[in-house]
């Protein structure tokens, strides 16, 4: 059976979890990305205080060039910043970074799914692959080498919501089809019976 494995948390709650302008701008970011709940934002953050505080023991003298290697090597391979990045640059990052490169993210950006909730329902119920592999997990971190392989593991009916089209169309043509609807002749009312 072996020794159960420790559970650790993988994120660190706020130390102002009160203030109103923290919990608005956290709100902002879970409605732009779709998130499920505080939490998920919350990892986002701790990866990226994470990473602060170790380019910043590396700028320190206190790191080795293996340790720069890995940070900056793993930072490219999420697509996050270009090889030959400075290390100061990178302590410019913040969470969109991190959060634009989730699975449910890059699913909406592509186009597969009409919103970011309809893209994490999705990926939920098991339509969508990352290079002919299922995955199941919205916050899975997708690779700059697997962008190309994102796409639908089984067979669904979804017209994408074409929001350039909707927006050149004139507005003349909405004017007109919404006219027919209003030209529709009110339901008769019932005669009243004498009692």
């Amino acid at each position: 059976m072996g020794a159960p494995k420790r559970n650790r948390r993988t994120f660190d709650k706020p130390k102002d979890i009160w203030n109103l302008a923290r919990i608005n701008t956290d709100n902002a970011l879970i409605k732009e990305f779709g998130l499920k709940n505080m939490s998920e934002l919350w990892k986002a953050q701790y990866e990226l205080s994470r990473l602060r505080g170790n380019i910043r023991n590396l700028l320190a003298g206190t790191g080795t060039a293996d340790a720069e290697k890995h940070i900056l090597g793993r930072l490219v391979r999420l697509g996050i910043a270009q090889e030959g990045t400075p290390l100061e640059k990178l302590l410019d990052l913040n969470e969109q970074a991190f959060l634009s490169r989730r699975l449910q993210t890059v699913v909406f950006k592509k186009g597969l799914a009409r919103s970011m909730r309809q893209a994490r329902q999705l990926i939920v119920h098991g339509f969508i692959a990352v290079n002919g592999r299922k995955v199941d997990r919205p916050g899975y971190m997708v690779l700059a080498s697997e962008d190309q392989g994102v796409g639908y593991f089984k067979h669904i009916e979804i017209a994408p919501v074409a929001t350039a089209q909707r927006q050149s169309e004139p507005k003349e043509a909405q004017a007109q089809q919404a006219e027919p609807e209003a030209k529709q002749e009110p339901a008769k009312e019932p005669a009243a019976v004498p009692a």
